[in-house]
């Protein structure tokens, strides 16, 4: 089975969505980390994905793969995603 950019885009976002909900339960773990620690572990975990998701949306919508609305749904999805961490990572603390 192949599976398509569009396919990957969302699938992407999908484990975003999973790694935040994992990330939330297990916060706990997080407490005795350093500041700098918990960004870059939250980075890699939410907004890389996510924002890796939102390129293979673009691609795919650039390579005319079709089903052009669901590309611009993972494009959407995947950048407010990445967006509303990234800036959680920059202003919280």
């Amino acid at each position: 089975m192949k599976l398509g950019l569009i396919s990957k885009s969302l699938l992407l976002f999908g484990l975003s969505v999973f790694l935040w909900v994992v990330l939330t339960l297990f916060e706990s773990a997080l407490v005795g980390m350093s500041l700098t620690t918990e960004r870059v572990v939250t980075f890699l975990c939410l907004v890389l994905p996510a924002g890796l998701g939102s390129v293979l949306g673009w691609t795919s919508l650039v390579r005319k793969d079709g089903r052009a609305w669901l590309a611009v749904a993972g494009i959407m999805l995947n950048t407010l995603f990445a967006i509303f961490h990234l800036v959680v990572i920059l202003f919280a603390g």
